[in-house]
């Protein structure tokens, strides 16, 4: 591991990158793979390790189980599942789950970490665009999404389609896994501080805009963009979707796009539906930065605003702050009565936290990141949509 001192964007006295506190980076993360600490009885692929993360494969089997449940001191995972078994599942063969049901699943690898290094989980992209809600277990934890520090054992995954059925198998990456050192999270006069040294958040045309800083950078939805969509409706259907293919499935046959013609600015949400939406801001993460989007805010609203939460290094800033900012799609499901969303109100914050070093992978086309350059995308299992007259696409406003 190189011993150069890390950029720290936060005010703090630079020390060797070897034991600095903050979220790991990819390199670290190779480390933990090299030494043990990460294990696998299939090896791990360069493809998993992402610039400040770790994709998680699904294990050889799922469970269909009667309900949702936490692991205790007293009620280890194993006998829980068995308890709560309805249907064990080969996932060695493609398998469709079904919405509305759960299921456990272990991932292939496996943890040994040192005491002072813990983790948290979140889905991927890919994942939460699909409505497709998944949860880290670890043993002796009543806590979802979270590895204690010092954690060893085994790790499973929770997982409840929502709107589609998707086909899995062995070796499907749904969630990932962040490591970290020490404190990591930024307070608002540190993330100030940034934001002074380096633009966060960017005009559309690329110029630094000011950020709104108050418990994290708060982000607003745009439903008034001049782009022919500003938001689509999931469709609910029986058609299955292969996590394994890209650009594959029609969007029409899954998804209603919402044109701000039509909206006019005004967006209910009903609460039995699934919504694709963009921020307003164009947002930029820089390389030795990470961040994550709180998920629920009572404080905003009763809903669900983003359940893949992890934005790498570089999102939406490159290696050395040459992309200008990329909006945030946005997951958004509304909790037990319909919502008015409006154009330009808060729906999230974004928080920041200091990586332990500079990763050697920045996210971008250099790695195959999926999303860089996105306005408002959907999963990358559908085709790109070619929109021409925003007159013809859906109506859902008050």
């Amino acid at each position: 591991m190189s011993e150069e001192k890390a950029l720290n964007l936060f005010g703090k006295t630079p020390r060797t990158t070897r034991r600095e506190a903050g979220i790991l980076p990819s390199q670290e993360i190779e480390g933990l793979i090299r030494n043990g600490k990460i294990r696998s009885p299939v090896e791990i692929s360069d493809d998993q390790i992402q610039p400040a993360s770790l994709d998680l494969r699904l294990a050889e089997k799922a469970h269909r189980v009667v309900a949702s449940f936490l692991p205790s001191d007293d009620s280890l995972i194993g006998p829980k599942i068995r308890d709560l078994q309805l249907e064990e599942i080969d996932l060695n063969q493609p398998t469709v789950l079904q919405p509305g049901s759960v299921y456990i699943a272990r991932v292939v690898e496996f943890l040994d970490l040192p005491p002072d290094m813990g983790g948290k989980a979140n889905p991927k992209s890919t994942t939460g665009r699909l409505d497709l809600f998944t949860r880290l277990l670890t043993e002796h934890q009543p806590t979802f999404e979270v590895v204690p520090n010092g954690y060893s054992g085994e790790l499973y995954v929770e997982i409840f389609p929502r709107t589609f059925p998707v086909v899995v198998k062995t070796g499907t990456k749904l969630n990932q896994l962040r490591f970290f050192r020490g404190d990591t999270q930024s307070s608002d006069e540190q993330l100030r501080k940034l934001a002074q040294k380096r633009p966060i958040v960017f005009e559309n045309g690329g110029s630094p805009n000011k950020p709104v800083i108050r418990q994290g950078l708060r982000v607003s939805l745009d439903l008034s963009s001049n782009d022919e969509v500003v938001a689509y409706k999931a469709k609910k259907t029986n058609i299955p979707i292969d996590l394994s293919k890209l650009a594959a499935y029609s969007v029409a046959e899954f998804w209603e796009p919402l044109s701000a013609q039509a909206l006019k600015g005004k967006l209910v949400l009903k609460p039995d539906e699934f919504y694709l939406l963009a921020s307003k801001e164009k947002i930029g993460v820089p390389p030795d930065c990470a961040a994550e989007m709180e998920s629920y805010d009572p404080s905003i609203g009763e809903f669900t605003v983003h359940y893949a939460g992890f934005f790498d290094p570089g999102f939406g800033f490159g290696d050395n702050g040459e992309v200008k900012g990329t909006n945030a799609v946005l997951e958004v499901r509304a909790h037990e009565l319909p919502i008015l969303l409006e154009d330009g109100r808060e729906v999230g914050r974004l928080i920041y936290y200091k990586m332990a070093e500079r990763p050697d992978k920045i996210y971008g086309a250099g790695i195959g990141s999926s999303y860089q350059q996105q306005r408002l995308a959907l999963p990358k299992q559908f085709k790109i949509p070619a929109i021409a007259n925003p007159s013809l696409l859906a109506s859902t406003h008050i």
